[in-house]
């Protein structure tokens, strides 16, 4: 049954849905429930729904939480406007893409952001502020001075203020981790990491020719003894972290345990590269680890997890000089520079307090996703909330392999823990992404049948042959 109940003020149906305290923002269970009566039949396509501020008294709530349960249902393609004959009930809309992608980590469309203004804004600006000519024409590695003084600012939350000298620019947080793979470690060396970790890493590594060994984590990441261990053992060339939301496991490394591990690389004199790309969207995140050990530490900050994938701008703060000079020669082999004019906008966007929006709309989209996760895969997923996935740990029947096979026949793709594994070990799970998908209607859907498909066995979904 749906969240509703039929109320007859005369001739009128009202639909009320039941608000409850610790379900999440109200308008978003407003719009549930218009979506779960639709499912039940209880409402039908024409079906006209009340006015705004007659719903509003109904519920005793405000009328700005209608707008918004409304906008959102809009949204999702439930509901449609007739003009002064009210709001109605919209028919199906046929959806040509089948495949529901929750694979890919991308920024969700924040909700209230005009992307494509603030894209023409943002070029307008710097059309009118450049020199066009510069921005066709080669430039050097790791951006001018104007590019690093917007990545400092960038990454005053962090770390306060910054010489912005210490600071490269990169096209993307993948080409940072392979230029610094390939300027601090030599052939055949040794590279820790987590047991599910990034898998960008092992295809820069396994192309380079060094050698990932997983570190054990437990709930809390990294275990600060076993790396200790590790690196006596085995002199790693670098530590790869992503402390923050990891990826894939959604896991933050609380404060004390980035101290233990920031004086372990000190003892050991290792180098660790913190890859930090959802630091923004995290609730009140924990100081980088570069901030207990500047020297040891080299921190990568990306914009594609937390703006647009589109700029491919990452921020690589680098405090030694003879270790910025070695990165940039590295880069300079493959990535000779940002492409200028995403360099421009990136900066543009920083220096003028878009870019803030902009991450300000992703964090919020992100939370009101996480909230729709909760509803649907209570207690079944590590998410805390926040960031743009959750791990989603399986039953024993379902292997993750297979799991990703029978959701992709239900139409959907999802990523199963062997694509994160470092080691022969592997976790019983699935990441599910939450931002790729535009339409929160669809992604509803998608995690509702991921739900269900949880409580079947792998036998109910074998090939059919034809």
């Amino acid at each position: 049954m749906s969240q509703f109940k039929n109320i007859q003020d005369e001739n009128l149906p009202i639909w009320l849905p039941r608000l409850v305290g610790n379900k999440g923002p109200r308008f978003l269970q407003i719009a549930d429930a218009l979506q779960a009566a639709m499912v039940d039949g209880s409402l039908k396509p024409g079906d006209r729904l009340p006015p705004q501020r007659q719903l509003a008294a109904q519920l005793d709530v405000d009328l700005t939480t209608i707008t918004r349960a409304y906008d959102e249902a809009r949204r999702r393609n439930l509901l449609e406007g007739r003009g002064a004959r009210g709001t109605y009930v919209a028919a199906p809309k046929v959806e040509l893409n089948a495949i529901l992608d929750l694979s890919m980590n991308t920024p969700p469309p924040p909700d209230g952001v005009d992307f494509d203004d603030m894209l023409k804004q943002g070029l307008s600006q710097v059309l009118m502020r450049a020199d066009n000519e510069l921005l066709m024409t080669y430039h050097l590695a790791g951006g001018g001075d104007a590019d690093r003084k917007a990545g400092a600012k960038w990454l005053a939350p962090m770390f306060g203020h910054l010489d912005f000298r210490q600071v490269v620019v990169c096209p993307g947080a993948q080409a940072a981790i392979a230029a610094l793979i390939l300027a601090l470690t030599e052939p055949g060396d040794v590279i820790l990491a987590e047991p599910m970790s990034y898998p960008g890493l092992r295809a820069a590594a396994t192309q380079f020719g060094r050698h990932i060994i997983a570190v054990e984590a437990d709930k809390y990441g990294m275990v600060p003894e076993m790396l200790e261990e590790a690196c006596r053992q085995h002199k790693p060339g670098l530590v790869y972290l992503n402390p923050t939301l990891q990826n894939p496991t959604a896991i933050t490394i609380p404060e004390h345990r980035r101290k233990d591990l920031a004086s372990i690389a000190k003892r050991c004199n290792v180098r660790i590269v913190e890859d930090d790309p959802y630091w923004f969207l995290a609730d009140a995140p924990p100081p980088p680890i570069a901030t207990f050990a500047p020297q040891q530490v080299v921190y990568i900050s990306t914009l594609s997890k937390c703006l647009t994938p589109g700029l491919r701008v990452a921020f690589v703060l680098i405090r030694a000089q003879h270790e910025r000079e070695r990165f940039l020669a590295a880069l300079r082999s493959f990535a000779l520079m940002v492409a200028p004019l995403t360099a421009a906008l990136a900066t543009q966007w920083i220096l003028d307090g878009s870019a803030d929006g902009l991450m300000e709309g992703v964090r919020n989209e992100a939370r009101l996703r996480h909230w729709m996760v909760r509803d649907i895969l209570a207690g079944r997923y590590s998410g805390f909330g926040d960031g743009l996935h959750v791990w989603l740990e399986l039953p024993g029947y379902w292997n993750p392999a297979q799991f990703a096979r029978a959701a992709d026949r239900e139409g959907i793709a999802v990523t199963p823990a062997e694509a994160f594994a470092t080691g022969s070990a592997s976790a019983n799970a699935i990441r599910i992404s939450l931002g790729c998908i535009r339409d929160r209607g669809r992604l509803q859907a998608g995690l509702q049948r991921l739900s269900h498909l949880l409580t079947q066995r792998p036998e109910s979904f074998s090939a059919a042959v034809v």
